[in-house]
């Protein structure tokens, strides 16, 4: 495995952010460490911190498939709404979409 790998975030704008971050990296922390915000202007501040609860960190996970773990992020797999940035592991190469939302983001048709 290996130890560092790339993550690849684009904003609503279609304008791509490369970093590279520690394999095993939860994807909330890295995207608000590098000032990347997977919150909507609303929820900046007004959300769990990251423990799986308020579903406002809501992001596009473009590839890999990443299988869900946590019962919120199993849901919005299921039915097509914005993964979790808080409940995903960057455990290799990711490429993320950020959500255009007001609080939480639209179902992918």
């Amino acid at each position: 495995m290996k130890n560092k790998v790339q993550l690849t975030i684009y904003d609503v704008k279609d304008k791509a952010q490369s970093i590279e971050v520690v394999c095993g990296t939860n994807l909330r922390e890295v995207m608000m460490s590098t000032g990347i915000s997977p919150y909507a202007a609303m929820t900046k501040k007004l959300n769990c911190g990251g423990r799986g609860l308020c579903a406002t960190c809501g992001v596009w996970i473009e590839s890999p498939k990443v299988e869900a773990r946590h019962w919120h992020d199993k849901a919005a797999q299921s039915f097509g709404y914005p993964r979790l940035s808080c409940q995903i592991k960057v455990e290799e190469d990711m490429v993320v979409r950020l959500v255009d939302k007001q609080v939480w983001g639209k179902r992918r048709k």
